[in-house]
C-alpha cells in the first residue's frame, strides 16, 4: 500500500510540474488579462494591446533590484520603438509610495507606460510570484509566452522579444527564469 502511494503521489507531482517545466499550461493559449490605472488615473487593459508584442514589467520604487533593471528595459524600449513592441511598467507601489513614481520616472528617463495599482494577487494570476521585479512576455494575441522572475539579466529582453517577433519560430529561449535563489 505505501509504494502504490509513494508512485501515485510521485506521478501526480510529475504530472503537474512536467507543463510548468517546458513552459505549457492547460491555458496556455489563454489571453492574459490584467486590468489598471494608468498615471493619469484612466482605466488601461491588456487586451487593448492585442496585435502587440507586450513586455509586461512588475516593480516598484522600493525595490532594489527593480532600480537596477530600470536601465535595460528602458533601453530595449528605445531599441525596438520601430516593432510591434510595447512595454508596460506595472507598479506595485501602495497608495503611501505611489507619490514617487514620477520621479523614479525621470531618474530613470522611463518613456513607456507605467500603470499603477498592481497588486501581488494580479502577479500570482499570471503565474510571476509574488515578488518584484518580474516580468511576462506576451504574444500579439496577449498570451504570456516567456516568464524572468527576479531581476533580469543583459540580453534576456532582447532574446525573448526577438524570439517573439519571429513568431516563436527558431530556438527559443528559456521560458522561465527565475532569478530569486541567487544570492
Amino acid at each position: 500500500m505505501y509504494r502504490f502511494r509513494l508512485a501515485a503521489s510521485l506521478a501526480s507531482l510529475c504530472a503537474a510540474l512536467v507543463p510548468a517545466a517546458v513552459g505549457a499550461s492547460s491555458s496556455a493559449d489563454k489571453p492574459a488579462s490584467l486590468a489598471l490605472h494608468d498615471l493619469h488615473g484612466a482605466k488601461v487593459k491588456l487586451s487593448s494591446l492585442r496585435g502587440k508584442i507586450v513586455v509586461l514589467n512588475f516593480w516598484a520604487t522600493w525595490c532594489g533590484p527593480c532600480n537596477v533593471e530600470m536601465p535595460m528595459l528602458v533601453e530595449a524600449s528605445k531599441k525596438y520603438a520601430d516593432k510591434p513592441v510595447v512595454f508596460i511598467g506595472a507598479s506595485v507601489d501602495e497608495p503611501s509610495t505611489q507619490s514617487k513614481v514620477p520621479d523614479f520616472m525621470k531618474k530613470f528617463d522611463v518613456s513607456y507606460s507605467i500603470w499603477q495599482g498592481a497588486t501581488d494577487v494580479d502577479m500570482k494570476r499570471l503565474d510571476l510570484g509574488n515578488i518584484v521585479p518580474a516580468t511576462a512576455f506576451l504574444d500579439p494575441d496577449c498570451v504570456i509566452r516567456a516568464r524572468i522572475l527576479g531581476q533580469m539579466r543583459p540580453g534576456e529582453i532582447e532574446q525573448r522579444i526577438d524570439w517573439l517577433l519571429r513568431n516563436r519560430e527558431g530556438e527559443a529561449p528559456p521560458l522561465l527564469v527565475k532569478h530569486l535563489d541567487e544570492k
